[in-house]
């Protein structure tokens, strides 16, 4: 087991690079001058223009520009600095802890309500509660998350706070504490609730179709130790796969909602980067969200072992 983590984080490197070298030739091999844009409408003395682009290293070739960068986040755990001279992990620090919170709390709906309607789906296979649980995850596909956060907002947040006399559900900012990411964590983990209960009723039901089921079941155990302790336990592995690479997907994608619901997180962060044409802001929030899938990814095949123990690691 130990060989096998130090050479999947030993592969971990030229995927980060990989990543890192994309993300950097897309972003500053954009047009335009970022240093320029800095003083906004206003002319920049052509010297302090010449001064900063040699300290950030603009005037050398492309390889050579993503060289300095990779070789300190490797070497120093180093993202650099913005162009007003602030260090980048202490820019994106605050914020990040709020896409990871909005991310954490979309995750563990994902798992709790989309393993649970899956799992009641695939007990009532063929009934009008599968039917039902079904069509509802497929208009949740449907429906795009902007749709489904202002809905939401609007119901949740406005008309049940008219109707009962006080605010249920935050409608934005992080104020009101672990209440703020219960709207749009729901919101965020909504397409990914729909798939997780889609793949949980397949894999069980197609568990319970296993040679091994009907043995388990003809030696007279009861249905609940039949599905809990042998049918669930082996149906959980492609869903933990799901789970694992979602985490990512989730901080990634988060853009839309921490927009609607005013969170000042890393997914708001990077689309004003681009905007902004903050190039350092975006390759580092980029870097980190591919440590997290690195990281993710390694704890489910971890998790893969305690699951199935005919599952090793040579």
């Amino acid at each position: 087991m130990a060989r096998y983590v130090i050479r999947r984080l030993l592969q971990a490197i030229p995927v980060l690079m990989g990543a890192t070298l994309l993300i950097f030739t897309v972003v500053f091999a954009l047009p335009g001058d970022p240093i320029a844009s800095l003083a906004g409408e206003k002319r920049m003395d052509p010297n302090i223009v010449q001064i900063l682009r040699d300290q950030y290293h603009l005037n050398d070739p492309l390889l050579l520009q993503y060289w300095y960068y990779i070789s300190g986040v490797l070497f120093r755990g180093d993202l650099g600095t913005t162009f007003a001279r602030v260090p980048v992990s202490e820019f994106i620090g605050s914020k990040f802890q709020v896409t990871l919170n909005l991310a954490m709390t979309a995750l563990v709906m994902e798992a709790i309500i989309g393993v649970g309607l899956g799992l009641w789906a695939a007990l009532r296979r063929g009934k009008a509660t599968d039917t039902m649980i079904l069509a509802s995850t497929l208009i949740l596909i449907s429906v795009p998350t902007l749709v489904t956060g202002f809905v939401l907002q609007l119901w949740l947040g406005v008309w049940l706070k008219g109707a009962v006399g006080f605010e249920v559900f935050p409608v934005a900012g992080t104020t009101g504490g672990f209440k703020s990411y219960l709207l749009p964590g729901f919101v965020l983990a909504g397409t990914s609730i729909a798939y997780l209960t889609r793949l949980t009723r397949t894999s069980l039901v197609e568990t319970l179709r296993s040679d091994y089921i009907r043995t388990a079941t003809a030696k007279g155990l009861s249905r609940r130790r039949v599905i809990g302790r042998h049918a669930l336990r082996n149906a959980l592995i492609p869903l933990i796969t799901y789970l694992g690479a979602d985490l990512g997907n989730l901080m990634g994608g988060a853009v839309i909602t921490e927009t609607i619901f005013n969170l000042g997180g890393i997914g708001n962060q990077l689309y004003l980067s681009v905007y902004l044409r903050e190039q350092p802001v975006v390759v580092g929030i980029v870097t980190i969200l591919v440590l997290i899938y690195i990281v993710a990814n390694l704890v489910v095949d971890m998790m893969y072992a305690v699951l199935d123990p005919r599952i090793r690691y040579e």
